[in-house]
């Protein structure tokens, strides 16, 4: 009999950049920062791949690494 058993790491990057916007009402800057998301991807990219990966989700509480177990091809009893 074979069992297949997965592991699942997590890793992750955090990348923060500032920009200047208009003045406006606090509800319109999503929508601004939408409709105008050439202002910020390119740095934003550019400082995710000067960055190292850290291990976790970056949420506390959250699974950094699970493990599940197949048998036969389903999975089998969950996570270990």
């Amino acid at each position: 009999m074979k069992v297949r058993i997965s592991t699942k790491a997590v890793y992750h990057k955090v990348a923060e950049v500032e920009i200047n916007i208009p003045d406006m009402e606090n509800e319109k800057v999503l929508d601004y920062l939408l409709e105008n998301e050439n202002l910020y991807t390119d740095k934003i990219d550019e400082k995710l791949s000067e960055k190292e990966y850290d291990y976790g989700s970056g949420y506390e509480g959250g699974p950094h690494m699970v493990r599940e177990v197949y048998l036969d091809g389903k999975n089998f009893g969950g996570h270990l």
